[in-house]
């Protein structure tokens, strides 16, 4: 399905959609600590949305089991919380997560690192992926073209050579959670397809410090670096306005 323009309620519910999920999000980062498993993360995301009045966007979408998607170090997006994997210090954990209200949904992740960072290039791969996502947002207006986007978070990143999985991009967002058209973390300036104000997107840089080749987990959802590299994601869903872009998923600080 193409992303198309919003009509004004449906912007009005993404933006509640969107505040309970930066609030959600908010909260289970405060968790993230060693000793704690995955799962007790997934459910302290689902108490905290259900208190909030919206519901899980991920959870049953094309079969996945749970409310929110961690992944941890290699692991670049999807994975599955388990009450067996338990957070160490200076993991780097990738929190993903969806909300729907009133049929509207929003999306949006962040990347932790679990006590203290193991190597100062973990804390530097997070630094540059949130960067490159300002970039990204930076880019938007009305009439921008989507290589604009990912042209913008490709030169954001370029300094530090760090890897783009080609194939994990960011989408339209609204009705349904993913919609087109892609917007990939790479791109040349004026190519691509044109997006106008009133519509809403995932803008979302993943990045690596290494390959840009990933590999599929045995799960069949979860998405690793091919060379085992580390990697982080961020993301925010955006409403294009006609002289940038409102973040609907705006967190707390």
């Amino acid at each position: 399905m193409k992303t198309r323009i919003k009509a004004a309620h449906e912007i009005a519910a993404m933006r509640e959609s969107g505040r309970m999920l930066g609030a959600v999000l908010t909260v289970v980062s405060k968790h993230v600590a060693p000793g704690i498993s995955t799962k007790e993360l997934a459910n302290i995301a689902a108490a905290e949305l259900k208190s909030l009045g919206g519901k899980p966007a991920f959870l049953g979408h094309q079969g996945f089991p749970d409310v929110i998607c961690i992944s941890i170090n290699d692991e670049i997006v999807h994975g599955i919380p388990s009450p067996k994997r338990i957070l160490a210090d200076g993991d780097l954990v990738g929190l993903d997560f969806g909300v729907s209200y009133k049929g509207m949904l929003t999306d949006s992740a962040m990347s932790v690192i679990v006590g203290t960072p193991k190597k100062p290039e973990h804390k530097k791969l997070l630094e540059i992926t949130e960067r490159s996502l300002d970039a990204g947002i930076a880019a938007v207006h009305d009439m921008v073209r989507v290589g604009d986007i990912g042209a913008a978070i490709e030169a954001a990143l370029r300094p530090g050579k760090y890897g783009i999985p080609r194939d994990l991009v960011g989408h339209g967002i609204g009705q349904n959670l993913w919609e087109e058209p892609n917007i990939p973390n790479y791109g040349r300036p004026n190519t691509g397809p044109w997006l106008s104000a009133g519509m809403t997107i995932a803008i979302e840089p993943m990045v690596t410090l290494g390959t840009y080749q990933i590999v599929g987990g045995d799960d069949g959802w979860t998405i690793r670096t091919a060379d085992g590299s580390w990697s982080a994601h961020f993301e925010h869903t955006v409403l294009i306005l006609e002289d940038g872009a409102e973040i609907l998923t705006k967190r707390e600080q």
